[in-house]
């Protein structure tokens, strides 16, 4: 059994689906996608907040990696996020469920920052 969901897409286009949801939820603030997406995007969303918290230059590299290198976004992480969850010890996300999407019946959820 695997410690993550594939989402039926190859490694490389996983990846690159769970960054950019990842830079959407912290550059937004929220975002509207499936219900499996969400709880995968959860884990990296938290993983960035927690490398601000850390706030030393090899967690500023790894949040830049994993972030293809968006400036603007792990500035505002570093500066924003780690200062507002800098009392928390985790749990910077929840999960809304809206609604079942027409086409599949897929469950869409609003991952959001607390």
């Amino acid at each position: 059994m695997a410690l993550y969901r594939k989402l039926n897409r190859e490694t490389r286009v996983r990846r690159s689906i769970l960054s950019g949801l990842t830079k959407n939820v912290l550059e937004y603030g929220y975002v509207e996608t499936t219900q499996e997406r969400a709880k995968e995007v959860r884990k990296f969303v938290d993983k960035m907040i927690t490398y601000a918290k850390k706030g030393d230059l090899v967690a500023r590299r790894k949040a830049l990696a994993f972030l293809n290198n968006d400036n603007e976004l792990v500035k505002k992480l570093f500066n924003e996020y780690a200062s507002k969850y800098a009392d928390r010890k985790g749990g910077y996300t929840r999960i809304i469920k809206l609604k079942e999407r027409v086409g599949d019946d897929a469950l869409i959820v609003r991952l959001e920052l607390v």
